[in-house]
């Protein structure tokens, strides 16, 4: 998985990442959203996304995309409390 540049979590560069590890083309996920390629290949470039566009992806490609999401809030509230 890519890292993360500054603590910022980049979910277009994830999204292509994870297609490429399930060895599935930018076709068949268009397909499955439904969108065009070209509009993938935008998204790949976005560092955030809607979170609807998100769970469409995250569903069709049966993983949770989100979770990075939540590692970062989990990361946030330890700090907070202390507990790193």
């Amino acid at each position: 998985m890519a890292e993360k540049e500054s603590n910022e979590i980049h979910i277009g560069r994830l999204i292509q990442e994870q297609l490429k590890t399930d060895q599935r083309s930018v076709s068949w996920l268009a397909k499955q959203i439904p969108c065009t390629r070209n509009h993938l290949y935008k998204i790949f470039r976005k560092p955030s996304i809607d979170c609807a566009l998100l769970l469409r992806i995250s569903q069709a490609m049966q993983f949770n995309f989100f979770r990075y999401y939540w590692a970062e809030v989990a990361k946030g509230m330890k700090e907070r409390l202390g507990e790193e």
